[in-house]
C-alpha cells in the first residue's frame, strides 16, 4: 500500500489545481479569452479574466460595470456580450482597447414571458433558461419563434457551448448536462465535485467549472462572550472537472478521491457483563463502479475474512469478554471514490427482462417489519405509481410520492412505515423503510444500502474528518441491468419541499460510502448462533474517521 500519510501538500496532482481568485464575491458563467479565464462577479458588475497559471485577476469593464450588476446570465460571442435581466435580452458591444473593455449602452433584444437567467447562441438561435417556468427556451432570431423545452434540473441553470456542444450548469442539482441542441434531450449528466455550479468551460483540452455559493467557519470574535462563533462568508473558486462515460454501464464517473475510511469499535459496556465465545462481525468496504478498495488491514486485532451475500465481512472472535478489558478492535481501508451518475437511454425501458424467481423471493418480502400488510401502506403503493408505466417512472413516481408525504427528522429509533407515514416526518432509515415497502409491493426489487458520507470538504486533504452520524439509501434491481442506486432523502429540500432533486437519483456522490449493500452492517452472535440479550449500543462505543489523500480522475472505459 503506497504510504500517502507522507505525501507532502506540493505533490498535489497540477491536474486539479483550484483557482481561488481574490476581490470576487460572487461567479456567474465561465468562458475562455485570449486564452485565459473570464467571469462575472453579479454583484458588482466585474467582467473579470483569470490567468490559471498565476491566479492574477483584472477586472476589464473598468467604467461600465453598472451594466452587468444582477443580471441573469452573460454570452460572449466575438465582441458582442449577450445578457439576461429579468425577463429581457440586451446586447452590448465591446470596444476592447488594450487589456480593458468599454462596453456600449445595452440594446434590447427579446423580451420573454417570464423571468431568464442564462443564456447561449449558436448561429441564429438563442437558448435561455427560466427557473420559474421549469423550462429552457430556444429563440430563432431570424424567424422570429418561440419554443420551450423542460428543464434538465431545478434550479439556476447557466448555459454555454463548448464547440457546438450545448452544456447546462445547475447549481441545485450539482450537476452539469449535455443536451443535444435541436431537441433538448440531456445526453449526459456529470455530478461536479462540489455544490454550486455556475459555469463551465474547456481551456487546454480540460473543463473547468465556477463554483459559487457560502461556507459557514468559526469567527473568532473578541468582544463576544464565548469569543468563537458560527459565521459565514463568500466561497468562490474555479476547479477542473474529469470525467468518462462508460457506454456498457450506461453510467458517467467524474472526479474522485483517494481517501482512508477506519471503524473502530472500543468496548466499554454501560453494565457489568461476561460474554464467552463471542463472534462480532462487521461489513466491509464494497467494490462496486464507483468505488474501489485499495486495501484492507485490521486495527487492534485481526479478522477473519468472510462473504455475506457476495459482500465482504471482517469477523473478530473473542473466547472470553468482561467489563475490566480494554480492548479496541476494527479495521482501516484506503478507497477510491467517485461521484456516478447512471443515465438509461430512450427506450431502455422497454426491455426490461422479467424478475428472476430467486430475486423475488429474496428482494419483494418483508423482511424488516416494513408494514407491508398494512392497508395504508398498500393503498400508497397504488396511489403512487398512478400513470407510472415504465420501470424509471415507477422508480421517480414512488420516490416523489415519499418526498412529498414525508419531512426530515432525525431520531434515534426507527418506526415501522405504516407509523411514519401517518406522522410524516422521518429520519433516513425512516424514509428507507417506506420506500422499500412502496418498491417491493409494486414489484421492483430493492435493498438497503450505504451506512456513512465522508464529510465534503475535499479541499481539507490529510485532515482527519469525523462524520457526525450515518446514512442509508437504496439500491433497485433493474433485470438484466444489475443494482442502482436511489438515495433515501438526501435530495429533499427542507427549505423547497416542493422541489425534488434528481442528482441522486440513480446517482451517488464521491463521498457516499458504500458498506453491507443488503446486508446488515454489523451485529454479534453467540458460538450457538444465538444473539446475546444485550445490544451494540450497551458494549462499544463506535468511532469513523475519514481522511482524504488526494483528488484522482475516474479510469478510462476499456474502448478508449
Amino acid at each position: 500500500m503506497e504510504n500517502y500519510q507522507n505525501l507532502a501538500w506540493s505533490m498535489a496532482n497540477p491536474l486539479f489545481r483550484t483557482l481561488r481568485p481574490p476581490v470576487l464575491r460572487s461567479l456567474q458563467g465561465l468562458t475562455v479569452w485570449r486564452d485565459q479565464l473570464l467571469t462575472l462577479d453579479p454583484r458588482s458588475g466585474y467582467l473579470a479574466l483569470i490567468d490559471p497559471h498565476t491566479e492574477n485577476l483584472r477586472i476589464l469593464n473598468r467604467d461600465t460595470t453598472h451594466y452587468l450588476r444582477d443580471i441573469g446570465g452573460w454570452y460572449l460571442e466575438g465582441e458582442t456580450l449577450w445578457f439576461t435581466d429579468g425577463d429581457q435580452v440586451y446586447t452590448s458591444t465591446c470596444h476592447i482597447t488594450d487589456t480593458l473593455w468599454d462596453l456600449t449602452e445595452p440594446q434590447l433584444v427579446w423580451t420573454l414571458p417570464d423571468r431568464v437567467e442564462g443564456i447561449a447562441k449558436l448561429g441564429k438561435r438563442l437558448y435561455l433558461s427560466s427557473r420559474g417556468r421549469g423550462c429552457l427556451w430556444v429563440v430563432d432570431l431570424e424567424e422570429g419563434k418561440l419554443r420551450d423545452w423542460p428543464a434538465p434540473g431545478v434550479g439556476v441553470i447557466q448555459l454555454t457551448f463548448i464547440g457546438e456542444t450545448l452544456w447546462a450548469c445547475d447549481d441545485t442539482e450539482q450537476s452539469v448536462y449535455q443536451l443535444h441542441p435541436e431537441t433538448g434531450q440531456v445526453e449526459l449528466t456529470v455530478i461536479t465535485p462540489y455544490e454550486h455550479p455556475v459555469g463551465l468551460t474547456q481551456w487546454q483540452g480540460r473543463y473547468y467549472v465556477a463554483y459559487s455559493g457560502e461556507e459557514p467557519y468559526i469567527r473568532d470574535e473578541p468582544n463576544a462572550s464565548p469569543p468563537l462563533q458560527l459565521g459565514f462568508r463568500d466561497r468562490v473558486f474555479i476547479h477542473p472537472l474529469v470525467f468518462h462515460y462508460y457506454p456498457d454501464g450506461h453510467y458517467t464517473l467524474s472526479n474522485g478521491f483517494v481517501l482512508e475510511l477506519s471503524y473502530i469499535e472500543e468496548w466499554s459496556p454501560v453494565e457489568a457483563v461476561t460474554l464467552e465465545q463471542l463472534e462480532w462481525r462487521i461489513a466491509l468496504p464494497a467494490t462496486t463502479d464507483r468505488q474501489r478498495v485499495r486495501s484492507v488491514e485490521p486495527v487492534g486485532r485481526p479478522f477473519e475474512l468472510e462473504w455475506e451475500e457476495g459482500q465482504p465481512v471482517a469477523v473478530f472472535r473473542f473466547d472470553r469478554l468482561d467489563e475490566r478489558q480494554a480492548l479496541v478492535f476494527g479495521w482501516k481501508a484506503v478507497l477510491e471514490v467517485f461521484s456516478i451518475k447512471y443515465h438509461l437511454p430512450p427506450g431502455a425501458s422497454e426491455s426490461v427482462l422479467p424478475l428472476e424467481p430467486a430475486m423475488q423471493q429474496r428482494y419483494l418480502v418483508d423482511d424488516d417489519d416494513l408494514s407491508m400488510d398494512q392497508p395504508i401502506i398498500q393503498q400508497a403503493a397504488k396511489e403512487a405509481v398512478a400513470g407510472a408505466q415504465t420501470f424509471p417512472e415507477k422508480l421517480r413516481a414512488i420516490r416523489n410520492y415519499v418526498y412529498d408525504r414525508l419531512r426530515y427528522q432525525m431520531k434515534g429509533t426507527i418506526d415501522p412505515p405504516h407509523i411514519v407515514l401517518q406522522r410524516g416526518t422521518g429520519s433516513c432509515g425512516e424514509y428507507v423503510g417506506l420506500l422499500l415497502a412502496l418498491l417491493r409491493l409494486n414489484g421492483i426489487a430493492c435493498r438497503t444500502a450505504g451506512r456513512y458520507k465522508c464529510p465534503r470538504t475535499p479541499e481539507l486533504k490529510h485532515v482527519p474528518l469525523l462524520p457526525q452520524f450515518n446514512h442509508v439509501w437504496l439500491e433497485v434491481y433493474w433485470p438484466g441491468r444489475g443494482w442502482l442506486p436511489l438515495e433515501s432523502n438526501t435530495d429533499h429540500l427542507q427549505d423547497r419541499p416542493w422541489l425534488q432533486l434528481q442528482r441522486f437519483f440513480l446517482g451517488l456522490g464521491w463521498f457516499h460510502l458504500e458498506l453491507g449493500r443488503g446486508i446488515r452492517f454489523e451485529r454479534i452472535r453467540l458460538a450457538d448462533g444465538s444473539r446475546p440479550d444485550v445490544g451494540l449500543g450497551d458494549l462499544a462505543i463506535n468511532y469513523i474517521r475519514c481522511v482524504i489523500y488526494e483528488e484522482i480522475a475516474p479510469p478510462t472505459p476499456p474502448d478508449k
